[in-house]
């Protein structure tokens, strides 16, 4: 009986999340539902809930998003894109990579994947239309590209995921880093193959050499403020001067004066739009994230987590087989919500499976992270790849095949690295002296 109760509420929760009422409203339905009819004590869980939302963990998430949102309005993107324009600019195809590294270095800064595309898209699609570029092309390399601030710590889903399952923080970064890097390879090479076919892609000319020294100084020198940031945030967090959450109000205070008095970019009327739109996404993720680990924390209680193991043990024994049903189950989990609510609602529920297969808690933190950071830009849910189809100004049927080429010959081998080579996530938590 209770088993079939616990499976009519997971399919209500489906059918909310497919019908697009906003998430937190859908956990809450769920939740109801299970305390109606599944005998679980609503008070008790609010109380429980209260008690987990205050962890000073959970403060890296609206300071990084705050952060975020700054750099979109502060100018510290297009600074990073002239500069890295210097290097690849003559090649044919260079400004695509340098649109996978500019979205990489801002994920380093921002930890969200939202920020990647807000911030570079404005900047980044037009100017490779310019060039070049067809337009649909151009804003499938940008959105897919931005799934990397997910991946290239500092990351908001692994801040999460270390809160949850009492992992190390610093580990969970670190675990990512290195399919995130893979990433920024396998979609570089495949812009240069792109590239070659299409013929209207023009580059700059070529300067001489006292014009372009001028022009290196130059775009250096108005560089450096951004390119201050990240040295300081990451060299922070591994150097042990600060946590990700003191690293989170560093970013947010850096980047307010460069904003304002370096690039001017940031004025007090779009810093009050910036800080509105900040609190409205804190306000709504918070309240989604409490319902969300209500909900998780009840089917815990329901021993779902054993019946999960069970049902997989009863499917096949053989581990690869369980780890590839593992990954369509995370990347299907990823096509209906964001990275976040899947993190705090599955993490929980799988965690003693992969445990039980014999995998490090890390690893399985970088499994989750490559497939859920892969729902962003996979329908239904792909909301990063909806806002970078707003931004880019295409339509469906122009950004759906590149982004597959993209994620089927780019993404999809990094997923199947992480998840069968333990050593592309936890070499640098081991080296770190973490493991």
């Amino acid at each position: 009986m209770l088993t079939t109760i616990v499976l009519l509420d997971i399919i209500l929760l489906v059918v909310l999340l497919m019908m697009r009422i906003p998430l937190p409203y859908c956990f809450g339905g769920a939740l109801c539902f299970m305390s109606v009819f599944g005998g679980v004590s609503m008070k008790s869980m609010m109380l429980w809930g209260f008690n987990e939302i205050i962890s000073p963990v959970l403060l890296a998430s609206p300071l990084f998003i705050l952060a975020g949102s700054i750099i979109g309005e502060s100018g510290i993107a297009k600074h990073l894109l002239n500069f890295a324009d210097l290097f690849v600019g003559r090649i044919k195809g260079g400004l695509g990579v340098i649109s996978v590294a500019t979205c990489a270095f801002i994920g380093a800064i921002s930890g969200s994947g939202f920020t990647g595309v807000a911030a570079t898209g404005p900047i980044l699609i037009p100017r490779m239309v310019e060039q070049g570029y067809p337009r649909g092309y151009s804003t499938a390399l940008v959105t897919v590209s931005s799934i990397l601030g997910l991946l290239i710590p500092p990351s908001v889903i692994m801040i999460l995921y270390g809160w949850i399952t009492e992992t190390s923080i610093l580990a969970c970064f670190l675990s990512t880093l290195g399919p995130g890097l893979l990433i920024v390879i396998s979609f570089s090479i495949i812009n240069i193959i792109m590239a070659k076919k299409f013929p209207d892609i023009n580059i700059e000319p070529a300067l001489a050499g006292k014009e372009k020294s001028k022009k290196v100084i130059n775009r250096t020198w108005v560089a450096l403020p951004g390119l201050s940031m990240p040295l300081i945030i990451l060299g922070g967090i591994y150097g042990g001067i600060f946590t990700p959450t003191e690293a989170a109000a560093v970013a947010t205070v850096i980047a307010i004066p460069i904003g304002f008095f370096i690039y001017r970019e940031l004025k007090p009327g779009n810093f009050y739009g910036v800080i509105q739109r900040s609190v409205s996404s804190v306000g709504a993720i918070m309240t989604m994230i409490i319902f969300c680990l209500m909900l998780s924390q009840t089917y815990v209680m329901l021993r779902v987590p054993q019946a999960i193991i069970e049902l997989f043990f009863n499917l096949t024994d053989n581990k690869v087989l369980m780890l590839l049903i593992l990954n369509v189950f995370l990347f299907l989990v990823g096509m209906i919500v964001n990275d976040a609510t899947g993190m705090i609602l599955v993490a929980p529920l799988l965690l003693p499976l992969v445990t039980k297969l014999g995998l490090d808690p890390v690893q399985f933190a970088a499994i989750m992270g490559v497939n859920l950071a892969m729902g962003g830009v996979t329908p239904p849910y792909a909301s990063i790849l909806y806002l970078g189809m707003r931004i880019g100004d295409c339509e469906f049927n122009e950004i759906v095949k590149p982004t597959l080429i993209f994620l089927f010959f780019g993404y999809l081998p990094v997923v199947l690295l992480t998840t069968f080579w333990p050593g592309l996530s936890l070499f640098l938590p081991k080296v770190m002296g973490l493991l």
